[in-house]
């Protein structure tokens, strides 16, 4: 049976260290284990966090209890509950890569395996101890959520239910969710609060961040070297088979697309009588309708209703209600019609706020919740459209659903014939599919061949299917961006990855043969500038008698290491080498792109004193600091860990994430 895939995109790179500029050279604590299990802690704390928020992004979409990945104490990880934080992670990333799969989370799914197991250490340590939240501590932390208080402000136990059951949460859900943020919150937090390193420590660090360097540098450029005779065949044939895997042409495959769209499916206009009883079965929507602006407050008393209907006759209903202790936002009701005003305050309230003309102010008048005051604001009236006036929007709706009703059922009919044994030809053919067959093509949809050739854009990612299957699969059937339809993908002829002949790439690889004879010579006179500085012939004089070219003569280079953290982990390699040499001492390293080689010699190293820089220390100091505070919780976990013990199921967690990093 055919599969029907949404789109893939790229995701774009999103740095996953935790670095610390001012001491990228002196420390990656951030990179350690300790470090990433804390900062997944904090990731799985954001997502407890939603709960005070809007939880409606944790909604489980009904998964079943499936098998244990983990076990920690009294508390165990399920892959449904794995499934559930994938769930949550995807639909956050596709809010910015709306095409985003689960494959683009595959580099973070060990860290988030290992990051909710630490989350169920958490959990057991506190139950082992008596350290869990009390059910009072959770029920205060409920009431912060929007969307669980009545119109009083004060938390309602149908409101919540109602919040529940609109975002498909259960009570126990949430409870668990806002343990663990309670838990982070009570007995992380203090573990990693106040650490402070002494200046002691951080001192000789800020020092040696203070250190300056000084030396010369000169790059030997492949330019200066290119002049040569050109190469002979022989040269060419020896150069090809030395480096013959650098021209090797991907895997090429014949893609064959039919597709099925709209066109397909004939007349899919609705009948007169299809748009009647469309009509007659939405009467209500076409009859029209009255909404009205409405203002409310809600006490228990009568007396201190009658006092805020007194104030609304004659000013603003919010100044009216605000001595009772209702804001504005309180008060503002908004557009409401009959029906919804009768299942908030009943059915008698309703008739007579809707039997008031605007501006009237009506109560006390008892209601399901109390004494309510309502304020008539405004009145808006939807006049009614009869069938003739509503037939050109319902014949489009009809049209509309009738043609993706008609376009699924193709589908169906295209996959069950693929079912019953019938290939791509045939059922391109039966069911009059316009076909479409690529050159020989790469995964990205380029030919090799045919530098011209280019698929449709929405057809951008069905090569990439047609890899996916080996040659005696059965075609596919995939579903095209936004309403283009779909497509079935067979993938054809089959050509194995080889290196492009010689007589196809002679230009390209007699480039290259330059360009590497031009790089040894580079090398050559770079080693013999090095050698020569490093037996006591000072740089400048080396390069001379070298034959070094003139015109890139040595120059000075004096740097401190704190200029280098700063840079982020761009450093040139000139400057990466010379805080790798000791004084004296002469060494060439690699110019980025084949253009030649730097030859670099340090003279002196002058030490730093941060004595002269408190702010600097402080800033170390801090970083220290930080890095002291992850590792303290990072080493408390690992010990309650040691003292519970942990039983990880190898087997299912690899099923696991064979599951999700392929793409799914």
């Amino acid at each position: 049976m055919g599969r029907r895939a949404a789109p893939k995109a790229p995701l774009d790179p999103v740095s996953r260290e935790n670095r610390f500029p001012m001491l990228a050279s002196v420390r990656r604590l951030s990179k350690s284990k300790a470090g990433t299990v804390v900062a997944v802690l904090f990731l799985l704390a954001i997502l407890a966090s939603f709960a005070l928020a809007d939880m409606s992004s944790l909604a489980p979409g009904g998964s079943t209890p499936q098998g244990v990945l983990a076990r920690v104490g009294s508390e165990q990880l399920t892959e449904a509950e794995l499934s559930d934080i994938m769930q949550r992670q995807l639909q956050q990333l596709r809010e910015q890569k709306p095409d985003a799969t689960y494959a683009d989370l595959a580099p973070e799914f060990d860290a988030i395996v290992n990051g909710l197991i630490q989350e169920r250490t958490l959990k057991a340590y506190a139950a082992e101890h008596g350290l869990l939240p009390s059910k009072k501590l959770v029920d205060a932390e409920i009431v912060k959520i929007p969307g669980v208080r009545g119109l009083d402000g004060r938390f309602s136990e149908a409101a919540y239910r109602g919040w529940l059951a609109q975002n498909r949460l259960t009570d126990a859900q949430v409870r668990s969710e806002l343990t663990t943020l309670l838990l982070q919150r009570l007995v992380l937090t203090p573990l990693a609060a106040n650490t402070r390193v002494p200046v002691g420590v951080a001192r000789p660090y800020a020092s040696m961040l203070l250190e300056q360097r000084s030396g010369q540098v000169a790059l030997v450029p492949t330019t200066a070297y290119q002049a040569g005779p050109a190469p002979t065949d022989a040269e060419l044939q020896a150069f090809y088979r030395q480096y013959r895997d650098r021209y090797l042409v991907p895997e090429q495959r014949v893609v064959r697309i039919a597709r099925i769209g709209p066109e397909q499916l004939g007349n899919v206009a609705p009948t007169d009588a299809e748009i009647a009883a469309y009509y007659n079965a939405n009467r209500a929507t076409y009859a029209g309708g009255e909404t009205r602006v409405l203002s409310r407050a809600s006490v228990a008393d009568r007396n201190a209703a009658a006092q805020i209907a007194a104030r609304a006759k004659s000013g603003a209903f919010a100044a009216a209600a605000a001595p009772a202790g209702f804001s504005a936002a309180d008060v503002a009701l908004g557009a409401q019609t009959r029906e919804q005003l009768a299942s908030l305050a009943g059915a008698d309230v309703a008739a007579q706020v809707f039997a008031a003309p605007a501006g009237a102010v009506i109560g006390p008048v008892q209601s399901s919740t109390g004494f309510d005051v309502i304020k008539v604001e405004s009145i808006n009236r939807t006049p009614g459209r009869t069938l003739e006036q509503a037939r050109t929007e319902i014949a489009g709706k009809l049209s509309g659903e009738k043609r993706k009703n008609a376009l699924t059922d193709l589908v169906a009919k295209v996959e069950e014939e693929l079912a019953d044994g019938r290939n791509f030809a045939e059922v391109a053919a039966a069911n009059r599919l316009p076909v479409v067959t690529t050159p020989p093509v790469i995964a990205n949809g380029t030919s090799p061949r045919d530098a011209g050739f280019k698929l449709p854009a929405e057809y951008a990612n069905l090569p990439k299917v047609a890899f996916d299957l080996s040659p005696d699969d059965d075609p596919v059937v995939e579903a095209l961006p936004g309403d283009a339809g779909y497509a079935l993908v067979a993938a054809g002829e089959v050509t194995p990855a080889a290196p492009a002949p010689l007589a196809s790439i002679r230009d390209r690889v007699a480039t290259d043969f330059r360009t590497k004879r031009a790089l040894d010579r580079a090398r050559a006179v770079a080693n013999r500038v090095a050698a020569k500085a490093n037996a006591g012939v000072p740089l400048a004089r080396a390069w001379s008698e070298a034959g070094a070219p003139a015109s890139s003569a040595p120059r000075p280079l004096q740097v401190r290491r704190l200029e280098l953290a700063q840079l982020g982990g761009q450093v040139p390699p000139p400057l990466r080498m010379l805080f790798s040499l000791a004084p004296g001492k002469t060494r060439l390293v690699a110019a980025p792109n084949n253009s030649g080689y730097f030859v670099v010699g340090l003279d002196r190293i002058t030490p730093g004193d941060a004595l002269s820089q408190p702010a600097l220390i402080t800033q170390v100091q801090g970083d220290f600091s930080q890095q002291a505070s992850s590792e303290l919780v990072a080493q408390f976990l690992l010990a309650a860990q040691r003292e519970l013990g942990v039983k990880r199921n190898e087997a299912a967690i690899a099923s696991a994430k064979r599951r999700f990093t392929s793409g799914g």
